[in-house]
């Protein structure tokens, strides 16, 4: 994308507006989140039928992501990005439309396919606005995504105490977020490619050094992807909680990630990337613990709350890492996305097929295994934790078109 210089103020406006398009993002999936029972309830699927149908939006987030770079290349970065929200939104009426399992499948694709491609356009522009301020504003804008989450889940527990049907909704959802998305658009910044700039790739592997770094961002997406799509299922199964209570955990898991997220970083900045991911591992497997022990609702749900603590910022710091690693960041940056993704795709259908195997407190044990794992392999983060001068100097470095130098 060509470069534009701007001043702090036209940023900071930049910023504001990317946040409010990663709130819209999120108010989708947490207004989706909350009607899985009904929509499970509606279409008379099992719970390993349910697990395999929740695979299918990564499956399709994962093939459409690369096209996202291609569209903006074509259409430049405003344009595209509120044409993808666009879509995002508008999908978020399918899946209570589908009458049985494969419907549901065909549909949960097209609006994964859409969230895809959406979330890569606004992470690169948000990016862009992070190196234009040099300043960290990853975790912020994340925590706005969780905001937004927790605002679609909040009026999607209201919703499912009083029995409204999700076919009307999330249409109305849908409606009002349409509007409230392109609007947002207007604000953000109207990056264009230069006529001799090649298009990206429609696909890459994910280089070795985004591996590990990846695995963290693995870990901390299955606890994420398990709790926001199957929280509501445990408590109305598990521990025979009503529709609105049920509905609640998920509202709780989004409460800890957005707060968490909003205050990640200035944490990070004040404690590094490492002890912040370590700390939250302890807080998100004391949260599944507190989960497959629970005896009734109420801990139920202060587990669901800690496993959200306790993963929120790991995903923009595996970002922010993969973006120092390597000759390559921006490959490294999308072999990490691929990773998580992957995560997104796995947890739903594994915790559904264990679930049909074992139970769903057998399940929630593997997700408390997971969020062991940031605790043992926090450290591969540790290029996330350098910030102020360090980074500035080797930020200006790389501007220069010479290998950043790395300090012990």
């Amino acid at each position: 994308m060509g470069q534009v210089t701007l001043d702090i103020r036209q940023l900071r406006r930049a910023r504001y507006a990317v946040a409010a398009v990663f709130c819209v993002h999120g108010a989708v999936t947490g207004s989706f989140a909350t009607r899985v029972p009904w929509i499970q309830e509606h279409t008379g699927v099992s719970a390993g039928q349910l697990g395999l149908a929740l695979a299918f939006p990564a499956i399709g987030a994962s093939l459409a992501m690369p096209l996202a770079g291609a569209i903006s290349h074509r259409f430049g970065a405003r344009t595209a990005l509120r044409g993808l929200l666009a879509l995002w939104t508008m999908a978020l009426v399918l899946p209570s439309l589908a009458p049985n399992l494969l419907t549901l499948c065909a549909l949960l694709f097209v609006y994964g396919a859409t969230a895809g491609m959406s979330d890569v356009a606004m992470n690169a522009l948000g990016v862009e606005i992070e190196n234009r301020m040099d300043r960290s504003i990853m975790s912020g804008l994340h925590g706005m995504w969780s905001a937004g989450a927790l605002i679609g889940s909040a009026a999607g527990t209201l919703a499912a105490h009083l029995g409204a049907d999700a076919r009307l909704h999330h249409l109305l959802a849908a409606g009002a977020l349409t509007v409230f998305g392109v609007l947002a658009c207007q604000g953000v910044l109207d990056l264009r490619s230069t006529s001799d700039e090649a298009p990206p790739p429609r696909f890459a592997l994910p280089p070795k050094s985004a591996l590990l770094i990846g695995a963290v961002g693995f870990c901390a997406v299955f606890a994420e992807g398990a709790s926001l799509d199957w929280s509501a299922v445990y408590l109305r199964d598990v521990l025979s909680s009503s529709p609105g209570v049920a509905a609640a955990s998920t509202t709780a898991f989004a409460l800890t990630m957005a707060v968490a997220r909003l205050c990640g970083d200035a944490v990070v900045d004040r404690f590094g990337a490492v002890r912040t991911v370590r700390v939250g591992g302890v807080f998100a497997t004391i949260g599944g613990l507190l989960v497959v022990t629970a005896p009734n609702a109420a801990l139920a749900l202060t587990g669901f709350a800690f496993i959200g603590l306790g993963v929120a910022v790991v995903v923009p710091l595996a970002f922010a890492a993969a973006g120092r690693s390597g000759d390559n960041p921006s490959l490294a940056i999308a072999g990490v996305a691929t990773i998580t993704y992957t995560s997104g795709l796995i947890a739903p259908s594994a915790i559904g097929a264990v679930a049909d195997v074992t139970s769903l407190v057998v399940s929630f044990g593997l997700v408390t295994a997971l969020a062991f794992g940031l605790i043992a392999c926090a450290g591969v983060l540790r290029t996330a934790g350098r910030v102020g001068a360090e980074a500035r100097e080797q930020a200006a470095t790389a501007a220069q078109g010479q290998p950043p130098v790395t300090k012990s």
